[in-house]
């Protein structure tokens, strides 16, 4: 049985796509790359995709954070702060559970991202739910799906 873990998406099977991988046996998080060369305008918002897909258990969640070298290396904050990837999220029928950043340049240059540079780190925490809490919705999409 997969208790945690990444894969590819099918859409970079075929691509040289990394495993996110902690980079030292005291780091927390799993360091994410980007699966292709992107360009953030100015003031500007850009969607930078990893390649990703997590799987866990149901009582986790992946946390995304950006690398702390985005923003005063490249003038690049995360725009939703920290990103959640729930564990329902992988394999949904809208993107296959792709991890994307969204990412906003403050800066007054165009920044580009390279393929295979480290973007963001995630990390697996447990959560607890309420004692009554009778969610039975199945998640069918990506980003925005669970409503406003």
């Amino acid at each position: 049985m997969k208790n945690r873990g990444f894969e590819i998406v099918s859409k970079f099977k075929n691509e040289t796509i990394d495993l996110p991988q902690r980079k030292t046996s005291g780091s927390a998080g799993y360091d994410f790359s980007a699966a292709e060369t992107v360009t953030i305008n100015p003031k500007s918002v850009g969607f930078v995709s990893t390649g990703i897909k997590a799987y866990m258990q149901k009582d986790e969640v992946l946390q995304m954070y950006p690398r702390s070298s985005l923003s005063f290396k490249k003038t690049l904050l995360k725009a939703n702060s920290v990103g959640i990837i729930d564990s329902d999220y992988y394999n949904n029928p809208d993107n296959e559970g792709e991890i994307k950043l969204i990412l906003y340049n403050y800066g007054d240059q165009a920044v580009t991202i390279e393929k295979g540079e480290r973007i963001a780190q995630g990390l697996f925490m447990k959560y607890l739910t309420v004692d009554v809490d009778e969610n039975n919705i199945k998640r069918l999409g990506g980003f925005g799906s669970t409503g406003n």
